[in-house]
């Protein structure tokens, strides 16, 4: 019942606190004019829907906090010829690519929530702390659900470092109501160069919303980083697709991929909007990437699996599909890759 009541305050956060207004634009094949739309799946679930499984279904309990060691960054920015990248907490990486310095979807707040009193609220502080991090000259945002859009974050990360954001079309009312001016709204497939870094807005299967009405009025999407050594995949937010195939066949490989692992359960709901462990691994192999790294997990109780379960359910999947190369990080860690592509 305490989580029931601590949702529907949530909820009634939704309702008051979330709506802009719709984006204007040419119909295309995921936009008919007044909503974005997936190209294949619609993901849709009804008030009645949320219902059922909130009032139906008990989640596993999570602890209420677990310590985490914060890590300093080693480098304020890579070498030539090297990437670097650092999990920090849910879809939040720093990704270090030779001169430019990346956050994604990057949270620090204690909830992911329209509200601060209630909603889910973090188990794991991040693993560097805000006052901690590298100068960032990038910040990419895969869609504007409040656990990875998160306001307060990027009113901070305005006031402190004046990054770049990039993100999809339809989000500028947001950034203006927080003074933010250095920004690029991107269509899928779209494309920006920032300091030798080629970052390409991709599609996935996903759907945007910061209140009741407005459903799918911003782009949601995923995002490739290129330079001259390393190609990077963030996926964002997804339900598993063929979308993974051709962005194998517009990219070849990947030497990184991020993908999510977590908050799936149950699949009844979940399923065409977030991977679970094993589509995870297939996704990995359709995008022929040399090294995946989970996320989307273990920091905020979103959905109803165990705290464990992505790590556990990864591994069985890894050995089902003969995956070595997909990794679970610890909050904090650190990966180098060095090479040319």
């Amino acid at each position: 019942m305490k989580n029931f009541v601590a949702w529907l305050f949530s909820i009634l956060g939704l309702i008051f606190y979330g709506c802009t207004s719709p984006y204007k634009g040419p119909v295309s094949d995921h936009f008919d004019g007044k909503k974005f739309l997936n190209k294949k799946n619609t993901v849709t679930k009804s008030l009645w829907q949320v219902l059922k499984w909130k009032i139906t279904e008990t989640p596993t309990k999570w602890p209420e906090y677990i310590p985490v060691n914060p890590k300093k960054i080693n480098r304020p920015k890579a070498k030539k010829g090297e990437l670097r990248t650092t999990f920090i907490n849910h879809a939040s990486f720093l990704v270090q690519m030779g001169e430019v310095n990346i956050l994604t979807d990057p949270i620090y707040s204690q909830r992911s929530s329209p509200v601060s009193f209630a909603g889910p609220k973090r188990v794991r502080e991040p693993g560097v702390r805000f006052e901690d991090l590298p100068k960032i000259d990038v910040v990419v945002i895969s869609h504007n659900h409040y656990d990875h859009f998160d306001l307060a974050t990027l009113r901070k990360l305005k006031d402190k470092f004046d990054p770049t954001f990039l993100l999809g079309i339809g989000h500028d009312p947001l950034l203006e109501k927080l003074g933010i001016k250095k920004f690029k709204m991107m269509d899928w497939n779209d494309v920006t160069i920032i300091n030798g870094v080629k970052f390409t807005f991709l599609t996935c299967q996903h759907w945007s919303a910061r209140g009741i009405s407005d459903r799918n009025h911003m782009l949601w999407g995923s995002f490739a980083f290129e330079d001259d050594f390393h190609k990077v995949y963030f996926a964002g937010d997804t339900g598993y697709g063929d979308f993974f195939k051709e962005i194998n066949s517009q990219f070849n490989f990947f030497d990184l991929a991020l993908i999510p692992v977590g908050a799936y359960e149950p699949r009844w709901f979940m399923k065409d909007q977030h991977m679970n462990p094993e589509e995870a691994v297939l996704a990995h192999i359709d995008l022929k990437s040399k090294l995946s790294i989970g996320m989307h997990f273990g920091t905020f109780q979103l959905t109803n699996e165990g705290i464990d379960t992505p790590g556990a359910e990864l591994e069985t999947a890894k050995q089902r599909y003969n995956v070595k190369n997909f990794l679970m990080p610890d909050f904090g860690e650190e990966f180098v890759i060095s090479g040319k592509k």
